[in-house]
């Protein structure tokens, strides 16, 4: 597809590149994309916790004081449930995972892995999620679509279509922000491409674009943020 080319191309020559990057750097490289996953990830949630408390958390293992145990558990608990999907990639997308990453983002926090019981609105949306009777169909429905859509879709568009359509069925109580940024990864390192980072700073624009999907089914501008960010994780590795 022509929209995707560019980074079909980039990503080929990575392929070649990477060869010639010892085991020791990669991991380096590796470890500070996980780092700012959970950070940037949880931050958008509301998480208070500088990128450095991240860091002391997950690289040093070293407990942070000051904070409210929700905070550390969310950070935590995301860094697990991203271990999660790396080590499940072999798998493909089910309620059952979905559920399992879901449990994993929730521990200590409360009970997870639970479709909602109750309906939910999304602070400054203009589009409702679907009412908590309807969700367990809806994600059935959200299955069987990915599996027709998976064999002739582009892994990046799959990808962005997957998160925008979860956000629109937010299927659980809390944390549909983080399963949904989650599961964009799962879908694009499955199909051999880079995990993404979105930054908190972009909030705006990363709401706005799932705004337009969840009340329009338009994916065009949540699409181009998940193009240009594969595309600048790709530039990263290649630098």
């Amino acid at each position: 597809m022509e929209r995707f080319k560019e980074i079909d191309q980039a990503l080929d020559k990575l392929k070649i590149d990477i060869k010639n990057i010892s085991p020791s750097i990669l991991e380096k490289i590796e470890e500070d994309l996980d780092l700012r996953f959970s950070h940037e990830s949880t931050k958008i949630e509301g998480n208070t916790l500088s990128i450095y408390e991240v860091k002391t958390l997950l690289v040093d293992k070293t407990s942070i004081g000051g904070k409210d145990l929700r905070e550390i558990y969310e950070v935590v608990n995301h860094k697990k449930a991203f271990d999660y999907i790396k080590s499940h990639l072999e798998e493909d997308l089910d309620e059952e995972l979905i559920k399992d990453l879901h449990q994993i983002l929730m521990d200590n926090i409360f009970s997870g892995g639970i479709y909602r019981n109750g309906n939910v609105r999304i602070t400054g949306a203009s589009f409702s999620p679907p009412s908590w009777e309807a969700v367990r169909q809806e994600m059935k429905n959200f299955i069987e679509d990915y599996k027709i859509k998976k064999e002739n879709t582009h892994p990046v568009e799959l990808a962005a279509w997957v998160h925008a359509e979860f956000i629109r069925i937010h299927p659980f109580q809390d944390g549909n922000g983080r399963s949904a940024r989650l599961l964009l990864n799962f879908i694009l390192m499955k199909r051999g491409y880079l995990p993404i980072v979105i930054e908190a700073k972009n909030r705006p624009a990363y709401y706005q674009a799932l705004d337009n999907y969840g009340r329009e089914g338009d994916l065009g501008l949540f699409l181009d943020m998940v193009r240009e960010l594969e595309l600048g994780t790709i530039g990263d590795y290649l630098k």
